[in-house]
């Protein structure tokens, strides 16, 4: 299976109008025209395909669904074969579903932690359309997808042997952080699409990463957040695998924004898979955010 990039998120919460303010003027993402969205609903991007990302008011704070891009409509059933190859049961999206997400096409299925995901082809591109909601030089996505997600798991063994044998995600490699083995897949040259930490018994959405064009962004949001009183999770930092220069700043939806620029990326022609002790170089403590607010519970064997 070749999955190409990470199309979309989708999100629940029930601070969802903050993102209205807290996307656009803290982060610089732009407010996307969603003429099929749901209602009370932000939709947000960071180039000229709108909608990628897109928080729902909703009872709880959780992660909806990944959108997954593969290359086109033969990619796609090739795909769904290999997921029933593999006993994993997939849903065709409906005409009004496919609207909704922007895409030509999209099947939906479930992982072991219980995520749901989505792999699509055809997303809406409106070329030169992306205008920054603050000055900005804009992000990093060009081939490379949204940025990367990180995944809590209750079974690192299950989500392991899920993403990388039957999704297809290549390792970059591994580090053992705050006492959990974390593995990074990428699937294209960006460092890291995805990487899955194990908490038993847990699940839920850590952060979303968006990479800027420019350092002088990643100081401008640190300034702003500042100036605003939005906690840090985590403060100015670089980090070993990837060398991305960030921070993270809790979103008004409980889960992290990893706000970073000037990642290394990743050719597989040659590419050695290492095993490190460190997240990073320097930076990156804890900051004053509270715990994490995007996580849940997995009922069944897991919390036994």
């Amino acid at each position: 299976m070749k999955i190409t990039s990470l199309g979309y998120v989708r999100l629940e919460s029930p601070d969802a109008k903050e993102w209205q303010t807290f996307g656009p003027e803290v982060l610089g993402l732009a407010v996307s025209d969603d003429p099929h969205g749901a209602p009370n609903s932000v939709s947000l991007t960071n180039d000229d395909r709108p909608g990628r990302l897109v928080i729902t008011e909703g009872p709880h704070n959780r992660l909806d669904r990944t959108g997954w891009e593969v290359a086109g409509a033969e990619e796609l059933e090739a795909a769904v074969a290999e997921l029933e190859a593999a006993g994993v049961s997939v849903t065709r999206g409906t005409a009004e579903q496919c609207r909704a997400a922007r895409v030509r096409a999209l099947v939906r299925f479930s992982d072991p932690a219980g995520f749901t995901h989505e792999l699509f082809y055809g997303q809406l591109v409106v070329p030169a359309s992306f205008r920054p909601g603050r000055a900005m030089s804009g992000f990093v996505t060009d081939g490379q997808g949204l940025g990367h997600v990180v995944l809590v798991v209750p079974d690192m063994d299950a989500a392991l042997d899920f993403y990388h044998r039957t999704l297809g995600f290549k390792i970059s490699d591994e580090i053992d952080m705050f006492g959990n083995r974390v593995v990074f897949f990428h699937v294209n040259p960006r460092h890291h699409t995805l990487a899955i930490m194990a908490v038993p018994g847990m699940r839920g959405l850590h952060h979303i990463m968006v990479q800027t064009a420019s350092l002088d962004d990643v100081g401008i949001a640190h300034d702003l957040c500042a100036d605003r009183g939005i906690p840090l999770a985590m403060t100015l930092g670089r980090h070993t695998n990837d060398r991305m220069f960030s921070f993270y700043v809790r979103s008004p939806s409980g889960f992290e924004i990893e706000y970073g620029w000037g990642a290394e990326t990743v050719d597989d022609d040659g590419w050695v898979v290492t095993h490190m002790q460190s997240a990073s170089i320097w930076g990156h403590r804890p900051g004053d955010a509270p715990p994490p607010g995007c996580l849940e519970p997995v009922a069944g064997p897991e919390t036994g």
